[in-house]
C-alpha cells in the first residue's frame, strides 16, 4: 500500500523495474502537481497500434498554469522494452504547429533517450517553461524501432498526429496521419511558486467524456478546470486530473467473458470491437483487456502515486450495476452493498494518503442501449433498485468529505429513472456537452477552497 505521493524514475539503464522515489516537492521547494493525466488502458483486439521509426506529437489540454513542466511515460502494459528519442514539448497553437519559442527538449536523467522496461513508467527532468492554463500542449517523440501501443488512452477525444522519421522539433509536422488516442503519454506535471494542487477525477466513460464533442475539451471535469480558473485566487492553482476509462468498474477488471445473447454479434463502434466475430462466438469478450483495471487495483498507480493530489472525486459503480447480464454473465452481478464496500475502501486509502474525497451520486439509465447487429438493452428495475439504495447512501451516510448530485442535475423531473432529454446524447446513459457542463456547474467550489475544519 502507497501511503505518500511518490513517482516512478527510470534507473540509470531503465531496463530494470523502476523505483519509487518522493517528489512531492522540487529543489526549490516549489511543490508539484498534474496539468493533466490519461488513465492507462491496454489496447482492444483488432484495435493494436503500431508505430516504427516514426514521430507522434500527442496534443493534451492543461487545467493548471506553471513555470516548470515535466512528462510522464508509460509502458506498464508491455511486455518488452519500449525505446523512445528525442522527446520535446511545446506549446501548440494550431493543429500539429507548435510555437517555436516555446519548443523544450525533455530529457532522461540528462539522456535525449530512454528506455521502459515492461510494466515500467518513466518521468522526465524538468524543464523550464511557462505553461498557460487551459491551454494545448504538444508532447512529440521518436519511436525508432517497431513496437505495438500495448499502453495507451483509447477515448482521447483529441487529434494528435504521427509523421514519417524523426520530425520532434518540426514546428509544422509532416503529418502522415491523425489518431484519437494517447500512446505511451500518461501524465504532465507542473511546478511554480504558488503551490499547486490537483484534484484526481477517478470514473468510467461519463468522466472520460463519452458523447461530448471531440477536439473542444468539454468533459465534466474539463468544465470543473475551467470553473476553477475563472473563480481566481486559490482555486487557480487547483489543476484536475481525468482518470476516467471507458467501460471501466469499481469492483471488477475488463470482462473476460461476455453473455451468451451477445455471442456471434459485434457490439457498438463506441467499443472498439473485436473485428472477428469467432471470438465472440466462444464467449470471449470483444473489449479483451481494454476497459481496464478496477479501479480498486489501479487506486495506487492512477492516484497515490501522482505528486500534488490533495483531493478526488468517484465517479463510478455503474458499470458494475448495468454489465451483469447484458455485456457480462448474470453471475457477475453486484449488490449495492458490495458497491458501497468498493467505495468504503477507497475512503480508507485515500484518507490515509491524507486526499479528501467527493463522490457524485450515479445519474439515471433507463432506456440505456448498446447498438450491435442487434439492440442490447440493460436497464432493468433491479439495477435501477440497487442505483437507487446507493445513491440513497451517498446522500446520507455522511462518510465522505462531500457529495455532489449529479442525479438530481441530469435526471428528468417528470421521470427520474431517465436523462433529461437536452442532457442526452442518444443512447441514454452518455450526456451531450450540455450534460456534462451541467454536471460540472453543481460541483461546489468550495469543496476545494473552503477551510477545513
Amino acid at each position: 500500500m502507497l501511503f505518500r505521493p511518490i513517482r516512478f524514475f527510470a534507473t540509470l539503464t531503465a531496463l530494470l523495474p523502476l523505483s519509487n522515489v518522493p517528489t512531492l516537492f522540487a529543489g526549490d521547494g516549489a511543490r508539484w502537481a498534474g496539468t493533466w493525466a490519461a488513465a492507462a488502458q491496454p489496447f482492444m483486439p483488432g484495435t493494436l497500434e503500431t508505430y516504427d521509426q516514426q514521430t507522434l506529437r500527442l496534443i493534451v489540454h492543461t487545467s493548471v498554469a506553471g513555470s516548470r513542466v515535466r512528462v510522464t511515460l508509460s509502458n506498464v502494459y508491455g511486455e518488452v522494452p519500449l525505446s523512445l528519442a528525442n522527446a520535446h514539448v511545446a506549446i501548440r497553437t494550431v493543429g500539429p504547429t507548435i510555437d517555436p519559442s516555446s519548443d523544450r527538449v525533455l530529457r532522461f536523467q540528462g539522456q535525449t533517450t530512454v528506455t521502459l522496461a515492461p510494466h515500467a513508467e518513466v518521468t522526465s527532468d524538468a524543464v523550464s517553461l511557462e505553461v498557460p492554463a487551459l491551454s494545448d500542449l504538444a508532447v512529440s517523440f521518436f519511436v525508432p524501432h517497431k513496437v505495438d501501443a500495448t499502453t495507451s488512452h483509447l477515448l482521447a477525444l483529441q487529434t494528435s498526429y504521427v509523421a514519417s522519421g524523426n520530425f520532434s522539433s518540426a514546428v509544422e509536422l509532416p503529418v502522415l496521419k491523425t489518431i484519437d488516442t494517447w500512446p505511451f503519454l500518461v501524465g504532465i506535471e507542473i511546478s511554480a511558486q504558488t503551490q499547486p494542487s490537483a484534484i484526481a477525477v477517478v470514473g468510467s466513460s461519463t468522466t472520460d467524456g463519452d458523447g461530448s464533442t471531440q477536439d473542444q475539451n468539454r468533459r465534466w471535469p474539463d468544465v470543473l478546470a475551467k470553473r476553477l480558473q475563472q473563480a481566481g485566487g486559490a482555486a487557480a492553482h487547483i489543476g484536475v486530473l481525468n482518470l476516467g476509462i471507458i467501460g471501466n468498474r469499481l469492483l471488477q477488471d475488463s470482462p473476460q467473458t461476455i453473455n451468451p445473447k451477445l455471442y456471434g454479434s459485434k457490439v457498438s463502434t463506441y467499443w472498439r470491437p473485436h473485428s472477428d466475430q469467432g471470438a465472440a462466438a466462444s464467449g470471449e469478450s470483444p473489449f479483451g483487456l481494454g476497459l481496464g483495471e478496477s479501479v480498486l487495483k489501479r487506486f495506487d498507480r492512477d492516484v497515490l502515486s501522482r505528486p500534488g493530489i490533495k483531493y478526488l472525486i468517484l465517479c463510478i459503480g455503474v458499470n458494475d450495476i448495468v454489465f451483469p447480464g447484458s455485456f457480462t454473465p448474470p453471475d457477475e452481478a453486484v449488490t449495492a452493498r458490495s458497491v458501497i464496500q468498493g467505495h468504503r475502501q477507497l475512503i480508507a486509502r485515500a484518507h490515509k494518503a491524507g486526499i479528501r474525497v467527493f463522490v457524485t451520486t450515479i445519474a439515471p439509465f433507463e432506456n440505456a442501449i448498446y447498438q450491435s447487429d442487434k439492440t442490447l438493452v440493460i436497464y432493468t428495475p433491479a439495477k435501477e433498485a440497487i442505483r437507487q439504495e446507493v445513491n440513497h447512501w451517498i446522500r446520507t451516510s455522511k462518510e465522505f468529505d462531500g457529495m455532489i448530485d449529479f442525479d438530481v442535475v441530469l435526471r428528468d423531473p417528470a421521470r427520474p429513472t431517465r436523462l433529461l432529454e437536452r442532457f442526452d446524447s442518444g443512447d441514454h446513459v452518455h450526456s451531450t456537452d450540455a450534460g456534462y457542463a451541467a454536471a460540472a456547474d453543481a460541483v461546489p467550489l468550495t469543496l476545494f477552497t473552503a477551510p477545513q475544519r
